[in-house]
């Protein structure tokens, strides 16, 4: 555990000694906030609109309203930054030569591969925290069922962490921080989009690739509903990268 800390200080320091975590920050909260005011006005303009038409109102529902299209937006702007997180974990280690001299230390490959995955999830939750203020002014204005944001915030970051998994797998197969970033983020784009064509192959297939599909999994989240089979989904896909990413630097270390 001792060791883990010390990686986990050491590489949440790089983030925040450098640029990346304050600029990932800065355009995370202002795209969020930009399709925050866009998503509440629009509500409030049907809400208006159905005040004058009550039987219209009994439709009026701020989760599908505003929590389900707030957190999709959310989804597909952490699917752009946590490559960008992701992309300097071991690459940078690579190109500055400090892999050989990191591996050669008397730490296991484990406690390095979970040092560095739990700083990024903190600076992933450091962005997530400052989005809290979202669901605040909702609160302040009305009085939403806080249900659907915890939900959506739990699916939102077990997605998160998924992606991070995947990015620190791919930052151990190549020193160039850009070819890592543009890599991680087209392996998750298949596994966005995977589900897309399951309508167009057989129920059996079809099946497959929903439950591969990892936007599928987080929709009953922005819905808010806690389904055991998505919970299962997320950590048995983060777990899986993290495994692959044990093999990737044994592999290292036998090409030596």
């Amino acid at each position: 555990m001792r060791n883990i800390f010390y990686l986990f200080k050491k590489e949440l320091r790089s983030y925040f000694y450098s640029p990346i975590a304050y600029v990932v920050l800065f355009i995370f909260l202002v795209i969020t906030g930009y399709f925050f005011s866009a998503i509440v006005t629009f509500y409030s303009m049907i809400s208006f609109q159905a005040m004058q038409q009550p039987a219209a109102a009994a439709n009026l529902n701020i989760t599908e309203g505003v929590v389900n299209p707030l957190f999709s937006n959310m989804a597909v702007i952490i699917l752009l930054m946590m490559p960008i997180l992701t992309m300097r974990l071991f690459s940078e280690e690579k190109r500055l030569g400090t892999f050989e001299l990191l591996m050669t230390y008397p730490i296991r490959d484990i406690e390095v591969v979970l040092g560095k995955f739990l700083a990024c999830v903190t600076v992933f939750a450091i962005m997530l925290a400052l989005s809290l203020v979202y669901p605040i002014l909702i609160a302040w204005v009305g009085r939403p069922d806080i249900k659907p944001f915890i939900s959506a915030y739990l699916g939102i970051f077990l997605m998160g962490s998924a992606f991070i998994s995947l990015g620190i797998l791919i930052s151990t197969l190549t020193e160039n921080q850009i070819i890592a970033a543009v890599a991680s983020f087209g392996v998750l784009i298949i596994f966005w989009v995977i589900g897309f064509s399951a309508e167009n192959t057989g129920p059996t297939l079809g099946s497959v690739l929903r439950h591969l599909s990892i936007i599928e999994h987080f929709q009953n989240f922005a819905k808010g509903i806690v389904d055991t089979k998505d919970l299962i989904y997320y950590l048995n896909f983060t777990l899986f990268f993290l495994f692959l990413t044990l093999r990737s630097l044994e592999s290292n270390k036998w090409r030596g």
